[in-house]
């Protein structure tokens, strides 16, 4: 029985799904085992496949006479292309390629590449009733090359310019012979389209280099022709006659003009000289005359014998007369010398003048024609920028004929690929791996059977517990649905003695009890919901106050326990979370909210004999917790009682509120578990006893413990309050 109404909001209990699954845990290891074996044998039975690999590196290659590191630098840009790379792959699993490789190795005589050949009695059936395609139909080569399709797996490895090649097989020979049969195609292949380019090169440029051949000579031709007709005839290979003409006759001018300068500065330099006077033996021009010197020779003969017979004869003697008349006219012949010397100087510079003015004139003749060959040198210099376009472009094609021609040769033009791993046999299969698929076989094994187990008692009803049960609906059912909990009835009803607190215990073994200290002043907060003290009373009462601890007394015994777990049910359905312990010696709230009377409690927690977590449970018609009471025996439990203060304080941080059920306790029992007075006393009175009630709240009152809640739904609570007031 799922003890759920048909009507009634559900909630998963987890807990119960894990019970169920541990309860039947043998069963779920016996066919774990079981799937683990069938995986075995299967991977057993399957025929083994091997994969082997080869691995090509895309790089520029070149031969090593290769003249021109610019081409191959040009060359190297694509290949580092991530494109190129991609389109290198798509290249390796083209037709041509494929089909080449299965000519090469003759796959089309091996049952592994044409399976559709033999055929099997499943496709034929499959076949026949046209739920698959007749493989027979596509032709053997097709065939083929789908087969190896599905075998074959070309990528390129991340972060490098590598492309693997593996190959799946049956045999682990052609598992590595075709991979690298792959790669000596593929490297052939681009190699050959080397050599066709090289070639295609060679034909192309035969006729064109002929061609240009023939423009060249022609461009040369009109530019030599040009000019002659138009006398640009050069001189030293840049410059033209005119050009050439025009700078000498200007260095040929500046010479005569300074000549000139110069002649007319000796000539004025002489003039100075016989107009002032002066001895003109100093200067250059006399100085260097023979005639000159020749007198000067003369005179200085003359002065000298003049000086030597002015010794011994008069002044008046006819020979120093003769001397004094021969030394006289070797002057005026000196002076007649120097006027011829200057103008000789006189007539050099009216000879560079007259030249000076000649070449002034051929100048301006010169500039003329330099002019006009500037003009005809635009139209040569367009003749010769042709001729020069067409023998650069001659020579371009004349260097790219002989490199194309060079590399006609295979062994000139490799691949711009390289092997840089080659495939080898495998020795181990790569399929199947036997003790991996065993391991996942047993671990799905394993998880699909607990989850049947789960959906079982899902749908069963036995892991939903209800969510949206009133106090009195729930306390009504539990009475009624479980037979063997006797039906909550006050004392005189029963006839049954009240079972004693399992906190009386503590008083019968301690010789003293501790003095009760005075607990914090908080002024008196009763409920007053229109002079009934009911159980939703007290549980807005609670709501409001916020207190973390309440103790509920039950003098009468099990009446007013039910009234304790109706009170706890109404605060979990408020959304509270709430839990209850269990301290009666009767157990009667255990019965009322356990799914199972048996289970750890209180007790074996204070014996260490189950973990805190393992105490807890979920109440079986609402979201409240219990603590039960436990089997341990109570009165060693109660020897740790003192530990009870611990549990309070650590329930009180994760639940909302934490009601302890002591039943008949007193006054002294209850302090055991309180080491202050921030805590709601609850006197459980379902029928109020006016002298029961006036004594407990009295007693109370005078231990310190101001805030006393009488519940009760019976008649005369507000009379009992009063006096207790």
């Amino acid at each position: 029985m799922s003890g759920v109404a048909r009507d009634q909001d559900v909630d998963i209990d987890l807990g119960q799904l894990v019970r169920a699954v541990w309860a039947r845990r043998l069963r779920i290891l016996a066919i774990t085992l079981v799937g683990a074996g069938v995986a075995f044998a299967g991977a057993k039975i399957m025929s083994p496949q091997y994969r082997s690999e080869t691995r090509i590196l895309i790089e520029p290659r070149a031969p090593a006479f290769a003249s021109t590191q610019q081409a191959n630098d040009a060359s190297a840009g694509p290949l580092m292309d991530e494109l190129n790379i991609a389109s290198q792959v798509q290249l390796l699993q083209s037709a041509d390629l494929l089909k080449k490789v299965i000519n090469d190795l003759k796959l089309y005589n091996l049952p592994e590449f044409d399976d559709a050949a033999s055929g099997s009695a499943m496709s034929s059936i499959l076949v026949k009733l046209h739920l698959k395609k007749n493989p027979l139909e596509n032709p053997p080569e097709e065939r083929v090359i789908d087969a190896f399709v599905e075998r074959l797996q070309v990528y390129q490895v991340p972060g490098s310019r590598v492309i693997g090649i593996t190959f799946t097989s049956k045999d682990p020979k052609l598992a590595a012979a075709i991979p690298n049969a792959m790669a000596n195609v593929y490297l052939s292949t681009q190699s050959g389209a080397k050599l066709d380019s090289n070639s295609e090169a060679t034909r192309w440029l035969e006729p064109e280099i002929e061609g240009l051949r023939q423009k060249v000579s022609e461009a040369e031709r009109k530019v030599a022709e040009y000019r002659t007709s138009h006398g640009l005839l050069q001189t030293n290979g840049t410059t033209t006659f005119p050009a050439q003409q025009l700078n000498d006759i200007s260095a040929e001018l500046t010479r005569v003009r300074g000549d000139k300068a110069n002649a007319e500065a000796r000539a004025q330099a002489v003039r100075n000289a016989l107009s002032s006077g002066e001895a003109s033996d100093t200067l250059p021009d006399i100085m260097s005359s023979q005639a000159i010197q020749r007198l000067k020779g003369t005179e200085s003969g003359l002065q000298s014998q003049i000086s030597d017979l002015q010794t011994s004869l008069l002044n008046n003697h006819p020979r120093l007369k003769s001397l004094r008349a021969q030394l006289s006219d070797i002057r005026s012949q000196i002076r007649q010398e120097t006027q011829k010397i200057l103008a000789s100087i006189e007539n050099e510079s009216k000879v560079a003048d007259l030249r000076a003015s000649e070449l002034e004139r051929q100048s301006d003749t010169v500039q003329a024609n330099s002019a006009r060959a500037g003009e005809d040198e635009v139209g040569l210099n367009a003749l010769e920028r042709e001729a020069n376009a067409q023998r650069q472009l001659l020579e371009t094609y004349l260097v790219r004929y002989r490199e194309a021609a060079s590399r006609a040769d295979s062994n000139s033009s490799p691949a711009d690929a390289r092997i840089v791993s080659r495939a080898v046999e495998p020795v181990d299969p790569y399929f199947p791996k036997v003790v991996p698929i065993v391991v996942v076989a047993a671990v799905a094994t394993l998880i699909m059977s607990a989850i049947v187990i789960m959906l079982a008692e899902l749908f069963s009803g036995r892991a939903l517990r209800p969510t949206d049960a009133s106090p009195e609906t729930i306390e009504a059912e539990a009475v009624v649905e479980e037979k063997h909990v006797p039906q909550a009835a006050p004392i005189a009803a029963a006839g049954k003695p009240v079972q004693p607190s399992m906190l009386a215990v503590v008083a019968d073994e301690e010789d003293t009890i501790e003095d009760v200290k005075a607990g914090e002043d908080v002024p008196e907060d009763e409920p007053e919901d229109d002079n009934e003290f009911s159980v939703a009373s007290v549980a807005d009462y609670l709501t409001g106050s916020r207190a973390p601890l309440a103790i509920a007394i039950s003098p009468t015994g099990e009446n007013g326990s039910a009234a304790t777990v109706s009170l706890t049910r109404m605060l979990a359905d408020a959304g509270h979370r709430v839990i209850l312990i269990d301290m009666t010696g009767s157990g009667y709230p255990t019965e009322l909210m356990a799914e199972d009377p048996g289970a750890l409690g209180v007790t074996d927690l204070l014996c260490g004999e189950a973990a805190f977590g393992d105490t807890i449970h979920g109440d079986r018609l609402s979201d409240a917790h219990l603590i039960p009471q436990g089997q341990s025996d109570v009165r060693r439990a109660m020897r740790g009682v003192d530990r009870l203060s611990l549990l309070l304080d650590a329930l009180a941080a994760a639940y909302d509120l934490v009601v302890v059920e002591c039943g008949s306790a007193d006054v002294a029992g209850v302090s055991r578990l309180t080491r202050s007075r921030d805590v709601e006393i609850i006197l459980s009175l379902p029928e109020v006893e006016e002298t029961i009630f006036v004594a407990l709240m009295t007693e109370f009152q005078a231990a310190g413990y101001e805030r006393v809640v009488l519940m009760s739904g019976g008649e005369g609570a507000e009379q009992a309050l009063g006096r207790a007031a």
